[in-house]
């Protein structure tokens, strides 16, 4: 039977098969990678029950780990006990039992538009001396001009982009393509960009580094905490942010909420309904502020 290590390597392997996205990959070998050392030296996967899972989880809950990070290490086992069982090398999914922390119901953070639009307008107006103002300033522009995750931002490249028609091809989660337009502070960002863009050879990412290669995510959420920090002094801004501000702002000025659903590519309806809560949030703070009754 082979060992724990090597399995978790096939079935990294078998990942990058199916063509999951490297931002996939690389959160599964992190976790499984860490359950790994956590149960060293480990037994054969059919040997591994439930009670070795609990444990882990357990160090995890010890350890002060945020529940959306321990629900993520948990769906990582499901997945790698999935594979093994379609492999023939285990005869159960023990991760399958294991009963997943409720994530707090906390809504997202979300600045104004007039606060994203002069931190947007500021990136490449400044005296930072970044090395490549134009690409941050597009990195902003389609962060918030398109509502894109980090990782589909990363992976955009040349040929995704409709200039012509104002249209960026995006492969989101689970590798699903959508469509989803841009605006015109974007297109003149984007403009501004390409002609100063040095790219390695045969290099077809969009953003690039300072190596000519696709920039990483790591870098692109330094990049836009940078600027929140220097231009807006608020260090809680990250990628994120611009694509929950997307939505929201959307939704206060009455898109309707599917359409809203199908530009951000969210599967469920009732992932994008978080943004009605926010929206009535905000709402119902300015009645407080500015209505006579609301004291």
């Amino acid at each position: 039977m082979p060992e724990l290590s090597t399995e978790i390597t096939y079935f990294l392997d078998s990942l990058r098969r199916e063509n999951a996205s490297p931002h996939t990959i690389r959160n599964y070998e992190s976790d499984l990678r860490q359950f790994e050392a956590h149960i060293a030296p480990a037994p054969p996967t059919e040997d591994i029950d439930l009670a070795d899972l609990r444990r882990w989880v357990a160090a995890l809950f010890k350890d002060k780990q945020m529940a959306a990070s321990i629900r993520r290490k948990v769906a990582s086992l499901r997945a790698f006990f999935r594979y093994e069982m379609r492999q023939s090398r285990t005869p159960s999914n023990p991760a399958k039992l294991l009963i997943l922390p409720k994530l707090p119901k906390t809504l997202p953070k979300v600045p104004t538009a007039e606060q994203v639009n002069n931190l947007v307008d500021a990136v490449d107006n400044n005296d930072l001396d970044r090395p490549f103002p134009k690409r941050d300033r597009a990195i902003f522009e389609y962060l918030y001009g398109c509502g894109l995750r980090i990782s589909e931002l990363q992976g955009l490249n040349l040929e995704d982009i409709d200039i012509s028609e104002k249209w960026i091809r995006v492969r989101g989660k689970g590798r699903k393509e959508r469509q989803v337009p841009y605006g015109r502070k974007a297109a003149e960002a984007l403009e501004a960009w390409l002609p100063v863009r040095s790219a390695a050879p045969n290099e077809r990412a969009l953003f690039v580094n300072y190596r000519g290669v696709r920039i990483s995510t790591r870098g692109i959420c330094r990049i836009v905490a940078l600027y929140a920090s220097l231009l807006a002094g608020d260090s809680s801004v990250h990628p994120h942010t611009l694509r929950h501000a997307y939505a929201t702002h959307l939704l206060s000025d009455g898109a309707d909420l599917r359409a809203i659903q199908e530009l951000l590519g969210h599967v469920q309806l009732s992932t994008t309904q978080k943004y009605t809560q926010v929206a009535l949030t905000d709402l119902l703070a300015v009645y407080d502020k500015a209505h006579p009754k609301a004291k």
